[in-house]
């Protein structure tokens, strides 16, 4: 697919243009309104597709458990291993900017499967909960404090580290937005143990100095929005003696490990990032 129609999208779901001014421009792009609306299903994420582990899958145990912040109750979606139960490893999935979905449901159950007690924070629950509309998902994360997302997100590390299947070790795996707000809380938690973000935007330069948790960062070639603060990002990262680990993908757009959408998703590149998500969380978790 045309790159520009990939980078048009991105910016449309990150509020850099309406939908309407989106439909329009992507009516030029495909050459037609009609194009245009056949390209949609490949571009737009599709979440019945989003279960490489099913959500009956009896291995596991699921369920839906709060926690209490300074600033509000927030729920999330746990999952791990049914048998046997003993001390895991707990993992944070922090989710993109369209709230708690399928998707990252699912993530959570493949992380437990790996071993991991998976908790899939919805940080848009103290509002009502993430919608099903994605628009409106996406227009509530944009209201939403980020300092009070990060206050939520700090209280979720001793909840995990305490809960009673847990071994203490508490890492936090996010994409997207959800990837920079990992970054976030490695500078704002300091029981942080590992973080892995997914394409997230880079934090400030003089935010790096508080960062205690390792870090595993995965990017996209063809993102040149995220992309254009890497360089700086790793500079400041290398001057202040933080441990870090930065994978760029060839020829993989942003969201590439979102494997609901067909034209972003790259295959090859998902399953390698993943493969060293896991390793590396379990080098530094468990």
């Amino acid at each position: 697919m045309d790159p520009r129609i990939i980078q048009l999208f991105d910016s449309y779901t990150h509020g850099g243009i309406s939908r309407r001014a989106f439909l329009d421009r992507l009516a030029t792009l495909a050459g037609s309104t009609a194009a245009a609306m056949a390209l949609l299903p490949l571009i737009e994420n599709n979440y019945t597709a989003a279960a490489q582990v099913a959500p009956d899958d009896p291995r596991l145990a699921i369920d839906s458990v709060s926690y209490d912040t300074p600033v509000g109750k927030v729920s999330g979606y746990l999952a791990r291993l049914r048998e046997p139960r003993q001390q895991r490893p707990a993992v944070i999935v922090i989710h993109e900017n369209r709230g708690l979905n399928p998707f990252v449901q699912d993530v959570a159950r493949r992380l437990a499967v790996e071993g991991f007690l998976a908790y899939a924070v919805d940080l848009l629950s103290p509002e009502g909960g993430t919608p099903a509309d994605e628009d409106a998902a996406r227009a509530m994360i944009a209201k939403l404090d980020h300092g009070v997302a990060i206050k939520r997100l700090v209280a979720a590390v001793p909840f995990l580290s305490f809960h009673r299947e847990s071994n203490s070790n508490v890492g936090a795996v996010g994409f997207c937005w959800g990837g920079g707000m990992v970054d976030e809380l490695a500078t704002a938690s300091r029981d942080l143990k590992a973080g892995v973000a997914y394409y997230g935007d880079q934090i400030a330069g003089e935010k790096v100095g508080h960062i205690r948790a390792r870090l595993l960062l995965h990017y996209a070639e063809l993102d040149p929005r995220i992309n254009a603060g890497i360089a700086a990002y790793k500079a400041v990262l290398k001057t202040a003696g933080k441990r870090y680990k930065i994978y760029m993908y060839p020829g993989a757009h942003h969201s590439f490990a979102n494997d609901t959408s067909p034209a972003r998703h790259d295959k090859k590149a998902a399953e390698l990032a993943w493969n060293r998500t896991v390793a590396f969380l379990n080098e530094y978790l468990k």
